[in-house]
């Protein structure tokens, strides 16, 4: 499936993200959708940039299922992209879309992440795949990942189903070798064709569809078996192994000269195939990333094989892991360089510092959400106590102000940001008004959604193809759900958001704060940046209270007792504050918790 070179000018280095959106392009896509999230982001991004196709940034990924099932219906190739948790969000409108069916091809994308390098858990989404009796195609490297795109448009037409593509974070962001193809044309008319059996589903509509889908499950257990992404490679048989994603790539690194069974298909799976590997091998083995899901489907058949019992359950593989769990030898490696330990940090001036530096003045208990500002949970800040998933920060508040009753007025808010507030906030401030609640619920607006890479929401006014659009109103949109006390704030103003913060927090009402800042990495905040500012050192005692804020700007410079001295300070001073000019933002925090007033503005 990986194609064959035939031209060098055809050949390109490609991620598995770059790849996919290019499968996607010559596959003759027509409309695409997603939410942004690591490691799923680029897809969209790279397929922006092709003509013919309209790319866009969902409110969430639930409308961004709907809007490329809409596509399907109307006879247009379609594809949705999502991160691992993101299905969860989608799960109502694809498992219905598989008893629906398509029209025009419709593949979904589900970027996993194992380890979790980005992510609040380690699903292995090969479940939905089954639950929603859908096939998955699971590429294993960048030139499968735009082969199996393709495919999956034309399996999608050829089976009358939503196709998911299941990459993890490894193949997503990882570069190979891709042969690049030219545009196929349209498979499939366009115009939507009234079917009321096969669109409306209706119960009785439904128990229809789902003989249908029964039916399609039984053809593509067949196709399986015949599927030329699914093969055996014989060699020493005194050892077989049935991998299939990255897993392969470790698989074949650690042991080259076993036999194995790689699986493209990972959902359904061949079962005939699977039985004639494990006869002609001695020692069978399942080597998959987070769950045993092919390992049970082996066992379910009746066949010996070990798996989970020495492949590790938990986190990302790797060909030493592999190799030592299978053989008990690691594979030679050099030593990993020892580079200090890099913690996780806001921006120099990112305005979510200041806001949470003033709820840790407020001692209030701080129901968290999905983004940059998740950070502030860490030290020295420590100012956030819960974080769930999209928008829960204002459920969960609410919950825990039902719970403790006048106990919790004044003690509890919700924190979440615009992007995250738009994708799955509103309908939760919708229920703290209408079950009369009295939680604040502060937005921090810094104008994109910064985590994944600064990427347009509806609160920007631009759309992922540069357009211009409308810009959601959050103020008013607030006021319209039916908050009469609705205030915007500038977050470095330290003095009055802490004014602010203080008289909502304790209001016998529903309230929203909008911390209003840009986030310091947008082009147009670099290009009006404030002034940096400096250290008067003969000023600075060394009391750390600049430390409090944890500005990777703000360096500690260590001083012996007599390094002290020399400088004019007392032997007992452990070190002086430095700014690091080439990082600071001129936020102004900084001056605003220093008694010496030793933070100034720095000389031109």
């Amino acid at each position: 499936m990986s194609g064959t070179v035939q031209s060098k000018e055809n050949l390109r280095l490609l991620s598995g993200n770059e790849a996919i959106a290019r499968g996607a392009y010559e596959a003759g896509v027509k409309v695409a959708a997603a939410y942004p999230g690591t490691p799923s982001t680029e897809i969209l991004e790279y397929l922006a940039e092709y003509e013919g196709a309209h790319a866009e940034w969902a409110p969430n990924e639930k409308v961004a299922v709907e809007v490329a099932l809409g596509a399907s219906m109307a006879g247009a190739r379609a594809l949705a992209a999502m991160k691992h948790v993101g299905v969860n969000v989608a799960a109502d409108p694809i498992f219905t879309a598989s008893y629906t069916g398509v029209k025009g091809g419709l593949v979904i994308v589900t970027a996993d992440d194992p380890e979790m390098h980005s992510s609040q858990n380690e699903q292995d989404n090969r479940h939905y795949a089954v639950a929603a009796k859908m096939p998955m195609l699971e590429p294993s490297d960048s030139a499968e990942a735009k082969a199996y795109t393709k495919l999956a448009f034309s399996l999608s037409e050829r089976f009358d189903v939503p196709v998911f593509l299941r990459t993890t974070t490894r193949v997503s962001h990882a570069t190979g070798a891709v042969v690049l193809g030219d545009v196929e044309p349209p498979a499939v008319p366009l115009g939507f064709v009234e079917e009321p059996a096969k669109w409306v589903m209706l119960p009785v509509n439904a128990r229809r569809r789902h003989v249908l889908v029964e039916e399609r499950m039984r053809a593509l257990r067949e196709f399986a078996e015949t599927f030329e992404g699914n093969r055996i490679e014989w060699g020493d048989r005194s050892l077989g192994i049935i991998t299939a994603g990255v897993a392969y790539q470790y698989v074949r690194e650690a042991f080259p000269d076993a036999s194995v069974l790689k699986l493209g298909l990972a959902h359904p799976l061949p079962e005939r195939l699977v039985r004639t590997f494990a006869a002609g091998v001695k020692r069978l083995i399942v080597v998959e990333e987070l769950d045993p899901i092919i390992e049970t489907h082996v066992k379910a058949l009746g066949i010996p094989v070990e798996g989970k019992d020495r492949i590790p359950l938990l986190g990302e593989l790797n060909p030493r892991i592999v190799r030592q769990a299978i053989s008990g030898e690691a594979a030679p490696v050099r030593e990993p360089a020892i580079v200090p330990n890099r913690p996780p940090n806001l921006c120099a001036g990112c305005p979510h510092r200041s806001l949470f530096f003033a709820l840790n003045k407020c001692k209030v208990t701080v129901t968290g959400d999905i983004g940059c500002y998740t950070l502030s949970a860490l030290p020295p800040l420590k100012s956030m106590d819960t974080c769930v998933c999209m928008g829960a920060s204002i459920g969960t508040a609410f919950g825990m102000e039902k719970a403790l009753g006048e106990a919790a007025r004044g003690k509890v808010v919700a924190v979440i940001g615009d992007s995250t507030f738009v994708h799955s906030g509103i309908t939760g401030l919708i229920n703290v008004v209408y079950n009369r609640g009295f939680s604040t619920v502060i937005i921090l607006d810094n104008g994109t959604t910064a985590m994944t890479g600064a990427q347009d929401h509806p609160g920007t006014g631009k759309t992922l193809q540069a357009e211009a659009a409308h810009r959601l109103d959050l103020a008013a949109l607030c006021r319209a759900i039916g908050v009469e006390h609705v205030y915007t704030v500038n977050p470095h103003d330290q003095e009055a958001t802490e004014a602010v913060l203080r008289r909502e927090i304790n209001r016998d009402a529903p309230s929203v704060v909008i911390a209003q800042a840009s986030c310091v990495l947008l082009p147009e905040h670099r290009a009006e940046r404030r002034p940096a500012l400096e250290v008067v050192e003969e000023l600075c005692n060394g009391c750390k209270a600049c430390g409090k804020l944890g500005c990777p700007a703000i360096e500690w410079i260590p001083l012996t007792p007599e390094e002290a001295v020399a400088a004019g300070k007392k032997p007992t001073q452990k070190g002086v504050v430095r700014i690091n000019r080439l990082m600071c933002d001129g936020c102004n925090l900084c001056p605003d918790v220093c008694k010496m007033r030793a933070m100034v503005e720095a000389a031109p």
